[in-house]
């Protein structure tokens, strides 16, 4: 139950906002010559790091609720641990438990689906556990199986974004083999389509719905490139183009005799088996609306059963049908700031608008309550961001620095850069970006000064502090000597710093801190006493 929150026992609210300001993607690296934030011209963050109190904190793993210390952080749940400030598990560790103990093939859903003429199995194919994992896969396909599926199709999506640059025979040609075990075995199963993630099919926001009708044309009227194998286009692909990675690879369909092997036709069934839901929704609408208007639809299958791994927005519950229960989060610090008549303003580009919305109030939709809170979006350029590292940095500070120059008690804003140029692999992009980043955190930082406000300066995750991939401490290279580009989050624990003219406050160091614990910590710096199933906060009177 949310209420109004008591007073803080010792910290007294600011004049001005706080403002938490969410670096996404710079997490603390070992310095090495790939660490585009410790090798980036950073005079402000080293100041920051030199003069004010913080701490690093854990943001992957256990940590944010995934399932292994293995697992990165990603921006979703690490935004949901921001505004929960508890720890929750996760879409990775939910679908896991729900597949291993076969309680997702009890639903009526999946009764439903392994019904129909053909079964389709959508998703991204890696083992990056941020979007899907190969692993669900592989359960699902021997389930269907066992429950006496005869035709399946996969729809499988390269990465190269949370696991190595070109790195998709690792999972392709694997699947190739378990699929011909089940048509040895007189099962009709078969890879039918493919595509890069950041090309086809996976847009969230709906920053690019030109991108959502490439993989629907190819998935559902195999249009696309035509190979016989899924393994044979990719190694095509690699070779025409020796500096394309995983994420951007063109749509391929597999063909037979000059047809396509897997179009989804009437009264099929398909599964989306990404379990995250940002770049699952536009493709489920895409399916499941009947007036869908994200881009023309002719000869759209009829009578198609569509179903999530799990349900990816709850506010329209996109899709209505799904395998596994999502993470219900209440009482976040949005819910307590606005019970509180505290007044938030949020803002980001279009990349991260909706983790600094929808993932930041527990994955709800639109305002909690418009009185309270003011939104902006600020629309991201459709191109690769290696090619303009900026991004909309200044116009996200601009934006940020009018809301801590008004009326505002809470102020939160994701500058994306050091992400979104990290995923591309490019050392230099990456510097730039965060170079950007530390000068508009600048500007942020003397409207806080102006305001007598606070400045709490985060990540989500670790990114751009580690742009080679690496075998221990030895960067691995291809033939030619050149260092293997790292696409994908790290390991690497994220700071909180924490920016106070008064110097009134201070930030506790303790080996268990996560970034779970920043839920509090923006609760007690507006002055109030969190409540009792909240992490512990960062900060404290000095």
């Amino acid at each position: 139950m949310v209420y109004p929150l008591k007073p803080h026992p010792s910290l007294v609210k600011p004049k001005g906002p706080v403002v938490l300001c969410i670096l996404d993607g710079i997490g603390l690296g070992q310095g090495g010559e790939d660490d585009a934030v410790a090798t980036a011209h950073t005079p402000n963050l080293d100041r920051y790091l030199a003069t004010c109190p913080w701490t690093p904190l854990a943001a992957h793993g256990t940590a944010v609720g995934l399932p292994s210390e293995k697992d990165m952080g990603n921006s979703e749940v690490g935004h949901n641990a921001f505004g929960a400030g508890r720890v929750f598990d996760q879409g990775a560790k939910l679908v896991e438990q729900a597949l291993n103990s076969g309680a997702a093939f009890e639903t009526d859903v999946w009764k439903a689906l392994i019904e129909r003429p053909t079964l389709h199995l959508l998703g991204l194919l890696s083992d990056g556990n941020v979007h899907s994992h190969i692993d669900h896969l592989y359960l699902l396909i021997a389930r269907a199986a066992a429950d006496g599926v005869k035709r399946l199709r996969v729809h499988a999506l390269t990465d190269g974004r949370d696991v190595g640059a070109r790195t998709a025979l690792t999972y392709f040609g694997p699947l190739e083999q378990v699929l011909q075990q089940h048509r040895d075995a007189g099962r009709d199963y078969r890879l039918a389509s493919g595509g890069g993630r950041m090309h086809i099919t996976l847009d969230r926001y709906e920053a690019d719905w030109p991108m959502v009708q490439r993989g629907w044309q190819c998935h559902v009227h195999g249009v696309g490139r035509p190979f016989p194998s899924a393994v044979q286009a990719i190694e095509t692909l690699y070779a025409e183009d020796p500096e394309v990675d995983d994420q951007w690879l063109p749509a391929f369909v597999l063909e037979e005799d000059g047809q396509p092997v897997g179009k989804i036709q009437d009264h099929d069934a398909v599964l989306l088996f990404n379990f995250r839901g940002d770049r699952a929704i536009e493709i489920s609408e895409a399916f499941t609306e009947e007036d869908f208007q994200g881009f023309p639809q002719p000869e759209k299958p009829q009578n198609l059963l569509f179903a999530g791994m799990t349900q990816y927005d709850g506010d329209t519950q996109t899709p209505e049908k799904f395998l596994v229960n999502p993470p219900a989060i209440s009482e976040t610090v949005g819910e307590y700031l606005i019970q509180s008549r505290l007044r938030t303003f949020a803002v980001s580009e279009t990349q991260k608008f909706g983790h600094v919305t929808f993932f930041f109030n527990g994955n709800r939709s639109g305002y909690l309550d418009d009185t309270y809170e003011q939104y902006l979006e600020i629309p991201s350029d459709n191109l690769p961001f290696n090619q303009k590292p900026e991004m909309k940095a200044r116009e996200i500070a601009d934006a940020a620095i009018g809301a801590i120059q008004g009326d505002f008690d809470h102020v939160r804003l994701n500058l994306a850069n050091g992400d979104m140029v990290g995923h591309t692999g490019h050392l230099q992009a990456a510097r730039t970006a965060v170079e950007v980043v530390d000068t508009q955190l600048a500007r942020i930082e003397r409207a806080v000064r102006d305001s007598e406000g606070l400045l709490i300066i985060t990540a989500d995750h670790g990114n751009a502090d580690e742009m080679f991939l690496r075998k221990g401490s030895t960067i691995l290279r291809d033939a030619s000597g050149q260092p293997l580009r790292r696409t994908s989050h790290t390991l690497n624990p994220v700071p909180f710093i924490l920016v106070d003219p008064t110097g009134k406050r201070d930030v506790l160091r303790t080996p268990e801190s996560s970034i779970a614990s920043v839920g509090t910590s923006i609760l007690s710096l507006c002055g109030l006493a969190s409540p009792t199933d909240y992490r512990p906060g960062l900060v404290r009177t000095r």
